[in-house]
C-alpha cells in the first residue's frame, strides 16, 4: 500500500524543496498549497489534503487558533507522523511573538503523533530568493544588524532533513537545531555575494526603529514588523549564532557552506 506523504506550503520556498526530494526518492506527494485548494483560513479546505496521508510535513499557520485543531485532524484522520518547520530560539522568544509558531509546536507536542521539530536559523536563500533579494539586486542590504555572526542554513538541506523526518522512525520526539557550518556576519555574507555576482552590496545598518519605520513604509503590518526586531534582536545577542552539527550529523553529510551556496545561487 503506498504512504502518501502530505507537504503543506509546497510551492514555498522550503515546502518545493521537501516535496522535490522526497519524489526524487520515489515518495509518492500530496502537495497542499493556495494554487492547489489548501487554505489555512478555511479549515474546510484541510480534510481532503489530510485524510489518508501517512505523514505531513507542517509549517506553522499565521494564526495560532489553527494550529490545533490542524493536529487533531491529523490524529482523527489517521496519520502517522508529523514534521513541524519553525524557527531558532523560539523558545526564547515571548510568546506575544511569532504566536503561530508558539502554537504549532505546542499543538505538535501535546498530539498523540509521533513528532520531529525543525528549528531552523535564517536562510541562505533569503539572500536570493524574496526576503533580501530585491535589496540586494539594487546594491544595497538595510537591516538592524551588527557584527554578530550567523551560520546561514541552506534550505537544501532542511529540505534533506525534512524528507529524512518524514519517512524513518528514527527522529520522533526529536528536536533539532538546523545552521550552516560556520558563521559569518552580514558584511562577510555580502562581499561574497558580490564578489560571486558581481553586483555590489552595502550593508545599511538601521536601528530598530529605523528598521520599524521602514518596513511600515513598506506595508508591512506592525506585528510583523515586531517580530522581525525581535529576531534581530535576538541575533544581535547572540542567541543563534553558534553552529550545531544537527545537519551533518543526521545526513551523514557536510552541511552546505555559505561559500558553496553563493558559487549556484542566481543574483
Amino acid at each position: 500500500m503506498t504512504q502518501e506523504i502530505l507537504v503543506l506550503g509546497a510551492t514555498g520556498k522550503t515546502g518545493r524543496r521537501v516535496v522535490r526530494t522526497l519524489e526524487s526518492s520515489d515518495a509518492e506527494v500530496r502537495s497542499a498549497s493556495r494554487a492547489t485548494g489548501f487554505d489555512w483560513n478555511d479549515p474546510t479546505t484541510w480534510k481532503p489534503f489530510v485524510h489518508g496521508t501517512h505523514a505531513a510535513y507542517v509549517i506553522a499557520p499565521e494564526d495560532p487558533r489553527r494550529a490545533a485543531p490542524f493536529v487533531e485532524l491529523a490524529e482523527s484522520s489517521g496519520v502517522q507522523r508529523l514534521v513541524l518547520l519553525s524557527g531558532r530560539g523560539l523558545d526564547e522568544t515571548p510568546e506575544e511573538f511569532f504566536q503561530g509558531m508558539h502554537a504549532a509546536e505546542k499543538a505538535v507536542r501535546a498530539s498523540t503523533l509521533p513528532w520531529t521539530i525543525l528549528r531552523a536559523n535564517n536562510f541562505n536563500q533569503n539572500f536570493s530568493e524574496d526576503v533580501w533579494h530585491p535589496e540586494i539586486r539594487a546594491s544595497r542590504l538595510s537591516l538592524p544588524v551588527d557584527d554578530t555572526p550567523e551560520p546561514f542554513v541552506d534550505v537544501q538541506d532542511v529540505a534533506d532533513v525534512a524528507a529524512l523526518a518524514l519517512t524513518t522512525d528514527d527522529h520522533n520526539g526529536q528536536t533539532y537545531t538546523l545552521t550552516g557550518p560556520e558563521a559569518i556576519t552580514f558584511t562577510a555574507a555580502l562581499a561574497k555575494i558580490s564578489t560571486a555576482s558581481g553586483l555590489p552590496a552595502e550593508l545599511v545598518r538601521l536601528t530598530p526603529e529605523e528598521y520599524r519605520n521602514l518596513l511600515l513604509s513598506q506595508g508591512v503590518p506592525e506585528q510583523v514588523a515586531a517580530e522581525l526586531n525581535e529576531m534581530f534582536d535576538g541575533m544581535r545577542r547572540g542567541r543563534l549564532a553558534t553552529p550545531t552539527d544537527d545537519v551533518s550529523r543526521l545526513l551523514g553529510r557536510p552541511a552546505t557552506s555559505f561559500d558553496t551556496y553563493v558559487a549556484t545561487a542566481r543574483f
